[in-house]
């Protein structure tokens, strides 16, 4: 199946294309970049391996999966399921900067069988313009590897990355409509093949991101902040039931 391309129209794509421009030579934009460089550089995955494991947790995905933003691994999504199973092991492949086709390959270097498998990842792919049908093509792959190694298979794609502080209009506006493409595509994978999907995606209205900047952003305006993660944590128990699907 072949995905619709979205376009804009070519006057407001030419302008988003400006803007950009104009923003990067800002020093707004380069300190908010300088912030999201230095919190990677700093963010570390959290992981588990408790002497008398009684489950297995595989993590793989972007800065989301490794918890950039989070003022530590330990309050990061991956470090609040382990706060509630300290008898689960982790293991966290995530990659900052991590596209869906980076975390295919994750995947494919992590062999045997889990009790789960959660999956975060999107933005990159929203941010750095992947096209929709290799996007598509990549989600499908993840989701197929994901389902070979557990019964559970949770997908918690990045929220409307167009409410991110990060971006200004008309940048934002296509951040929007891309991200909105990005869950499409998620959750038609994940139901092809068994998976679940955790909705992130409000309109700014109805987005505690957008409602709440700088309590939910992490300093650079791009990543949650601790508050911003446990908000993701709830909404995968609430939507995808993790916890309890989980020993430990």
């Amino acid at each position: 199946m072949s995905w619709p391309m979205r376009r804009l129209p070519l006057r407001a794509g030419a302008a988003a294309l400006a803007v950009l421009t104009l923003l990067s030579a800002s020093g707004c934009a380069a300190w908010r970049a300088r912030q999201s460089a230095e919190l990677a550089r700093r963010s570390e995955p959290f992981q588990a391996l408790p002497a008398a494991a009684v489950g297995r947790l595989l993590v793989v995905g972007d800065s989301t999966a490794v918890g950039t933003g989070a003022s530590s691994p330990e309050h990061s999504v991956a470090g609040l399921l382990g706060r509630d199973h300290p008898r689960l092991a982790i293991t966290n492949a995530g990659e900052d900067g991590a596209k869906f086709e980076a975390i295919v390959r994750q995947l494919e270097r992590v062999q045997g069988r889990w009790d789960a498998v959660l999956v975060l990842g999107g933005g990159n792919d929203v941010i750095r313009l992947t096209g929709y049908e290799k996007l598509q093509d990549a989600v499908g792959r993840v989701a197929q590897l994901a389902r070979e190694r557990s019964d559970v298979v949770v997908f918690l794609p990045s929220g409307n990355v167009g409410n991110a502080p990060f971006f200004f209009p008309p940048w934002s506006w296509w951040m929007t409509q891309r991200s909105q493409t990005l869950h499409e595509i998620v959750r038609a994978a994940a139901q092809a093949n068994g998976a679940s999907y955790v909705n992130l995606y409000k309109r700014r209205t109805d987005d505690p991101f957008a409602q709440d900047p700088k309590g939910m952003n992490a300093r650079d305006g791009l990543h949650p902040s601790d508050a911003g993660y446990r908000l993701w944590y709830s909404e995968l128990n609430r939507q995808a039931g993790l916890s309890g699907k989980l020993p430990g």
